[in-house]
């Protein structure tokens, strides 16, 4: 449970910094360059994703039981994942309305996937994991909208192309992974 506990500290901090100490983000960018700034960010991003994986990975082999699975989850999350899937999609879709209407799609796509698994699973590695995105990323979908309120930033808007472009995209990712990615990358099958 160390290893997934660290990996969490450190991944979660890292994307918290702008959160917490955006002026000390800044300054490390202008004395060290941002070329610098982001080959580290990715570095260490990367190193405590691996923790978490690893971590998860081994509390996973024991795991330690919260409370009985509620029958029927599976079935509240998979339409949650297909929506956090919707949700990713539109982070990277030009001129979507989602973006346009929640200007940070993408994080609430981690609200979305954090939830639907907290709901379907029931251990501590679960509820450490999925509940420690899920409290980062409502901290920080409030933080960036209250940072684009103050800067006047807004998303372009949205148009149906793009909309629906965005909901094909995020609905073919779903069905692929949910039926072959997730039990490849983690031994699981959602279904």
């Amino acid at each position: 449970m160390i290893y997934l506990i660290a990996g969490l500290l450190i991944f979660l901090g890292l994307h918290s910094v702008r959160i917490v100490a955006d002026d000390w983000r800044s300054a490390q960018i202008a004395r060290r360059g941002e070329k610098a700034w982001k080959l580290g960010y990715t570095a260490v991003s990367l190193i405590s994703f691996g923790l978490i994986l690893w971590g998860f990975h081994l509390a996973r082999q024991d795991p330690i039981v919260l409370w009985p699975r509620i029958p029927g989850m599976h079935h509240i999350a998979a339409p949650l994942m297909v929506l956090a899937f919707i949700l990713l999609a539109a982070a990277y879709v030009p001129r979507n309305h989602l973006k346009a209407r929640f200007s940070h799609p993408m994080v609430l796509s981690v609200k979305t996937w954090a939830l639907a698994h907290l709901l379907a699973n029931n251990t501590l590695a679960d509820l450490l994991l999925f509940g420690g995105f899920l409290i980062w990323a409502v901290v920080a979908y409030a933080s960036l909208r209250r940072r684009d309120r103050a800067a006047g930033v807004a998303p372009p808007a949205g148009t149906t192309k793009g909309t629906v472009l965005t909901v094909i995209i995020g609905v073919i990712a779903a069905i692929l992974f949910a039926h072959w990615a997730h039990a490849w990358l983690f031994g699981v099958s959602p279904f």
